[in-house]
Formats: C-alpha cells, sequence, structure tokens
C-alpha cells in the first residue's frame, strides 16, 4: 500500500515509517519540511494521490490554548477533505489516553476537538489513543521542578515507549478502519510522582520528588486514573526499566 505518514519526520512518523517500509509498504514522510503543509494545504494533493492509508502523527508548534486549538481544527479540517478528494480508504490518528477526562487542559481539549472532527468526518478511521510517552518523562520532571524540589501529583501513569506506540500506529495503518477509537498503554502501572522518582535516580539526578495531590500536570488537575485506560488496552512489551536500560 501507499501509506502517508503526517508528521512523518518527527519521532513517532519516523519509527512508523521505518516499520512500514520494512513491511513492504511505499511510504511517504509529510511534513512541511518535505513540502507537505496541512495548515495551508501546500503539497497536500500531490503527498496523497494514489494514497491507500493516511496516518497523522503530527503536532502542533505551539501548545498556547487558542494556537494549539486552531492547529488541530485547521490541520484535520484540510487532511480530510483532501484525503476524501483523493479516495483515501483510511484515516489513522494518534490521540491521548483521558483527553476527554482533563478539560482544563487547553492541549487535551485541542486533541478531543481533533477526534470530533474525524468520527464526523468523510473517511474510514481508527483512532489510536496512547498513554504518556515514556520519552517525555524528563520535560515532566522540568516542568514540575520548584527549586530542588520536584512537586508532582500521585495521579496514576501507565507510560508507554515510542517504539511500542509506533508498532501500535504501523499494526492500525494496515488493519481494516475500526470507525471509532482503542487504548495503547505500558506495561505497568504506578503514579506520576514515582515515575519521575525511578527516573531521576536512575539519571542520579540530585531533585527530589515531592508528593503534592495538588500539583498540577501542564496546569491541569489530576483525578487518580485521569491518564491511564479505564477499560480494555493493547499493551506495550518495553518496561521503564528496559528503556532506561538502552538509553
Amino acid at each position: 500500500m501507499k501509506i502517508v505518514i503526517i508528521g512523518g519526520t518527527g519521532l513517532i512518523g519516523t519509527k512508523v515509517g521505518r516499520l512500514l517500509q520494512a513491511g513492504g509498504h511505499q511510504v511517504v514522510a509529510a511534513a512541511p519540511s518535505t513540502g507537505v503543509n496541512t495548515l495551508t494545504g501546500e503539497g497536500l494533493a500531490d503527498a496523497l494521490d494514489g494514497a491507500d492509508v493516511v496516518v497523522d502523527v503530527s503536532n502542533s508548534p505551539s501548545f498556547e490554548n487558542d494556537a494549539v486549538l486552531s492547529f488541530f481544527e485547521t490541520s484535520t479540517r484540510n487532511l480530510l477533505a483532501a484525503e476524501s478528494a483523493a479516495g483515501v480508504g483510511h484515516h489513522v490518528a494518534l490521540s491521548i489516553v483521558g483527553a476527554d477526562r482533563i478539560p482544563d487542559s487547553g492541549y487535551m481539549r485541542a486533541k478531543v476537538a481533533q477526534e470530533h472532527l474525524i468520527e464526523a468526518g468523510p473517511v474510514p478511521y481508527t483512532i489510536v489513543r496512547a498513554t504518556q510517552f515514556i520519552e517525555f518523562v524528563a520535560a515532566i520532571a522540568d516542568g514540575a521542578t520548584q527549586g530542588d524540589g520536584v512537586h508532582l501529583p500521585p495521579a496514576l501513569m501507565q507510560p508507554i515507549a515510542s517504539d511500542d506506540v509506533a508498532a501500535a500506529l504501523a499494526d492500525a495503518a494496515v488493519e481494516r478502519p475500526v470507525g471509532g477509537t482503542y487504548d495503547i498503554a505500558g506495561p505497568e502501572r504506578f503514579g506520576q510522582d514515582e515515575f519521575v522518582r525511578r527516573y531521576l535516580a536512575a539519571e542520579q539526578d540530585g531533585r527530589q520528588v515531592v508528593t503534592d495531590p495538588q500539583a498540577r500536570y501542564f496546569g491541569a488537575l489530576l483525578a487518580e486514573t485521569s491518564l491511564v485506560p479505564l477499560g480494555d488496552a493493547r499493551l506495550g512489551k518495553i518496561s521503564m526499566a528496559d528503556w532506561l536500560a538502552t538509553r
């Protein structure tokens, strides 16, 4: 198949592309740097010509509330219209577990808006919701640092390695559209405070994690299960220890 990856030059997109190419598929890595811009529409028609599947793993360059909402709405509308015109048979999108349970996060609201556009759109689809990437742990720690302390809630996480995310998306791309959403998650579940504490210990980072139920996650107050699957999920294979050992 010809499979176009929107955001195909990024962390996840690059890995998905390698897996699909290894499976014998023709892969187009679409991004502004390769002449494809989903905000302006530049290069979209040419990239999608003859495409069977589109995998959207693009991300907003700005996380400011209005900017991120504008990005996902504009990009998704343009992409779905171009796919419909090109006869694309399957739209696969990466979203976030718990996006609809954290309404005080502008980023999560934007991802929910993206999902709604896909669900109402003209192209058969699969939405894959992933838990927090393990690779984002350093950013979580830095964002929560106050002096020598890292203030984090004990809200549960089930972090997933980017390799497992890429494998799940590559599988979704070659399967039939599900016309719905399913969750993927890492094999282990622990508190966000413990997640970062393990990382800092492995890095021999002297910052101390302070467990604070009122600490916010990039501005959002979390309930215990805000960021983990509430039902069945497809589980990755890479544990945090595995990931730390191969860094």
